[in-house]
C-alpha cells in the first residue's frame, strides 16, 4: 500500500509482492527491483530485512535436499551457458538482458511463471489427490518463478502454496525424481506447447546472439559445445548440492547424443514464432553474419586465393541473397525464407568453384597444369593457383583433423564424474561402484603407463590455420587467377563458359527433408572434396550444403531454366 510509484510498462498503479519481497505489476507482470523492507521486532530490534523469506521450502531430512523444478535446472543451464558466451567474448548484456527477456517471455507463454494459475493437468492432477488443498483461491497471484539469470545457483523462488500442493502430487506418483514436477512434465503433452529440452537451450543462446549479432554462427556454437568450452553434456554436474538429481530427472537433463544443427535450428525458428518475437535486427553488409564477411573468413580457412571473394560477393549481389529482408528474420513469417548464414556462405564459395574449375574431374586439372606450366616462366607477380597442388595440402590436412575428431568422439566418456543414481535406496551401491571403477581406472593406468589427457585447446573461430610466412608454399591466399580467367567486355569472366548443374528441379516434398538429392556416388569426386571440406569445417552433412548450393544456382540461372522449361514444354505440345 506504499508503494505509490507507477509501472514502467503499463504506468498502473496496482503492486503486488513476489515470495521473495520484490514488487511485481498484477496488470502486466511486471517485477521490479525494489524490495519490501520489513521490520522484524522479534529478532533485533532497528534491525531492517530487507528481503521476504524465499518460501516454504521443505528440506528433505534424509539426504539434505529441497524442492526444486525442471524450469529452475534449465534456468541454471542457460545461465551456465551464458557465462560461458560471455567468456568467450560474448557481449556482457546478453545475458542479463537479452537472454534472461527470452526466458522470462518463454515461461509466461507456457505459463510456468508470471501468468494467472495455469489451469491445465497440475491443477486437475491436485483436485483429485486433495479436494482440501490449501491453494490460493484468489484469481490472480504473484508469478511462480522470480527470474534472474544473476542470481547466485540459478535460484528461482516459488510460490509457495503452489509449491506444497504441487509437491503432493510428486510423492502420490510412483516414480522416483528429485524434482517436484519431474513426473509431471514429463506427462505433459508435447503438443499443448513447446516443452524445454536440453537442445532447446543452445536454441535460446542461438536466438540471443542473432539478436545481438554477434559474430558467432550456429556452427561454431556447437563447435564450442563439443569441445567443451560451453555446458551442455553432463552440465547437471554443476547443479548445486541442494538440488538432487535422480530418476525421471536424468531423462531430461541428461544428454548422451552430440546437438545437431537442424534440431537447434529448428527448434530455434518455433521458439522465435512461439514468443511472439518482432523482426529481429537488420543484418547489414557491416555484420559479420554477413554473406561477404562470412565468405571471407571460409576461403581463409579453406586456403583459398583473396581474389576469389571478389567472384563471391558478384554472387551474392547478383542473386540479391545479400539485402537486408532476406537476411533478417522475421519470426512466424512462412513467406520469407529462413537463412542458416554458415551454410549460405559455403554454398557460395562452391558455386564460384564450379564457376571457375567446373568441378567435373577433368577440367580442373587440365586447369592445374596449364597453371604449374605457368608457373615454371613467371618470375614476376605472385604465382598462379594451382587446384591439383591445393587439392593434395587440404585432403592431407583434412584427414589428419578428422581422425582426431573421430578419434576424440570415439573416447568421449559419456558418464559424468558426479555419480548420479536413480533412488534414493541405490545411492550408496552407485558412489560404492563409481569409487571402485576411479580406482580401477588409476590402477591400470599406472600399470600401463597412460599418458594423462592433454588439455583442452583454447576456443578459436578457424579451425584450419594457414600462414603466408610459411615457405613450403602450403598457404595460397596471395596466388593468383590470372591462368583461368579472361577479359571480356572489362570483365573477367572464366575461360570455361559451361556449367553443370547439380540438379535441374528441386524437390517439393515437404517429407523430404532436402530440396534436392545427394549421393556421392552420383557427383564427381573434385565436388564431393569441396562438400566434404566445408561439411567438416561447419560440423554438418554435406547434403545440406548441397541443398543449399542448389538454390544458389537456380537462383543463378533461373532465365536459362526456365528458356529450357518453356521449350521443353513447347516440343511436348
Amino acid at each position: 500500500r506504499d508503494f505509490n510509484e507507477r509501472c514502467a510498462q503499463c504506468s498502473e498503479v496496482n503492486w503486488g509482492l513476489t515470495d521473495g519481497g520484490r514488487f511485481y505489476c498484477r496488470s502486466c507482470h511486471n517485477v521490479t527491483e525494489r524490495t519490501r523492507e520489513v521490520v522484524n521486532a522479534e529478532f533485533i530490534s532497528n534491525t531492517r530485512i530487507q528481503t521476504i523469506s524465499k518460501g516454504l521450502r521443505k528440506q528433505e531430512k534424509t539426504d539434505g535436499g529441497c524442492e526444486w523444478y525442471v524450469c529452475e535446472g534449465f534456468q541454471l543451464v542457460l545461465k551456465k551457458q551464458a557465462e560461458a558466451l560471455e567468456t568467450l567474448g560474448v557481449c556482457p548484456q546478453m545475458k542479463d538482458e537479452i537472454l534472461c527477456n527470452f526466458w522470462r517471455r518463454y515461461l509466461q507463454k507456457s505459463k510456468q511463471a508470471y501468468c494467472n494459475r495455469p489451469a491445465g493437468e497440475t491443477v486437475k492432477a491436485l483436485s483429485v489427490c486433495d479436494s482440501s488443498t490449501d491453494v490460493d483461491s484468489e484469481p490472480e497471484r504473484p508469478s511462480l518463478l522470480h527470474l534472474s539469470l544473476s542470481e547466485s545457483e540459478g535460484d528461482l523462488q516459488t510460490d509457495c502454496s503452489f509449491a506444497s500442493s504441487t509437491s503432493r502430487v510428486s510423492e502420490s506418483t510412483s516414480v522416483c525424481s528429485g524434482s517436484v514436477d519431474g513426473s509431471l512434465y514429463l506427462m505433459k503433452n508435447q503438443r499443448e506447447k513447446l516443452r524445454m529440452t536440453m537442445p532447446m537451450t543452445l536454441s535460446f543462446c542461438y536466438m540471443a546472439l542473432l539478436w545481438l549479432r554477434e559474430p558467432m554462427t550456429l556452427s561454431d556454437l556447437l563447435r564450442f559445445v563439443v569441445e567443451g568450452h560451453i555446458p551442455y553434456l553432463n552440465v547437471f554436474q554443476h547443479f548445486p548440492e541442494k538440488m538432487k538429481l535422480c530418476g525421471l530427472d536424468l531423462k531430461i537433463f541428461c544428454v548422451e547424443s552430440w546437438p545437431v544443427y537442424e534440431e537447434v535450428y529448428n527448434k530455434m525458428l518455433e521458439l522465435a514464432a512461439f514468443l511472439d518475437l518482432p523482426r529481429f535486427p537488420d543484418i547489414t553488409d557491416s555484420c559479420f553474419l554477413h554473406p561477404d564477411m562470412l565468405c571471407m573468413k571460409y576461403l581463409m580457412e579453406a586456403n583459398l586465393p583473396d581474389e576469389l571473394h571478389n567472384w563471391t560477393c558478384r554472387v551474392v549481389k547478383k542473386i540479391c541473397i545479400g539485402e537486408a529482408d532476406f537476411l533478417t528474420l522475421v519470426p512466424g513469417n512462412k513467406s520469407t525464407r529462413n537463412v542458416k548464414y554458415d551454410v549460405l556462405a559455403a554454398a557460395v564459395i562452391v558455386v564460384v568453384l564450379k564457376l571457375l574449375f567446373l568441378l567435373d574431374d577433368r577440367y580442373e586439372w587440365l586447369l592445374s597444369d596449364f597453371a604449374e606450366e605457368s608457373n615454371k616462366n613467371n618470375k614476376e607477380g605472385g604465382p598462379y593457383f594451382e587446384f591439383k597442388k591445393w587439392y593434395k595440402v587440404i585432403k592431407c590436412s583434412l584427414d589428419v583433423e578428422q581422425k582426431k575428431l573421430d578419434e576424440e568422439r570415439a573416447k568421449y566418456l559419456w558418464r559424468c564424474e558426479k555419480p548420479l543414481f536413480y533412488s534414493a535406496k541405490k545411492k550408496s551401491k552407485v558412489l560404492k561402484r563409481r569409487q571402485m571403477v576411479v580406482n580401477l581406472q588409476n590402477q591400470f593406468g599406472k600399470l600401463s603407463g597412460s599418458v594423462q589427457p592433454a588439455e583442452k585447446p583454447k576456443p578459436s573461430s578457424f579451425q584450419l590455420s594457414w600462414s603466408e610466412e610459411n615457405t613450403d608454399g602450403s598457404c595460397f591466399h596471395g596466388h593468383s587467377l590470372k591462368g583461368i580467367l579472361q577479359e571480356k567486355c572489362g570483365l573477367l569472366t572464366a575461360m570455361n563458359p559451361a556449367y553443370w548443374l547439380c540438379t535441374v528441379k528441386l524437390c517439393t516434398e515437404k517429407l523430404c527433408g532436402h530440396l534436392a538429392h545427394y549421393r556421392e556416388v552420383d557427383f564427381p569426386q573434385s565436388y564431393h572434396f569441396v562438400l566434404r571440406l566445408f561439411s567438416f569445417l561447419l560440423r554438418i552433412q554435406p547434403s545440406y550444403i548441397h541443398d543449399e548450393v542448389c538454390v544458389i544456382e537456380h537462383k543463378l540461372f533461373n532465365k536459362k531454366l526456365c528458356k529450357k522449361s518453356k521449350y521443353n514444354t513447347g516440343l511436348r505440345k
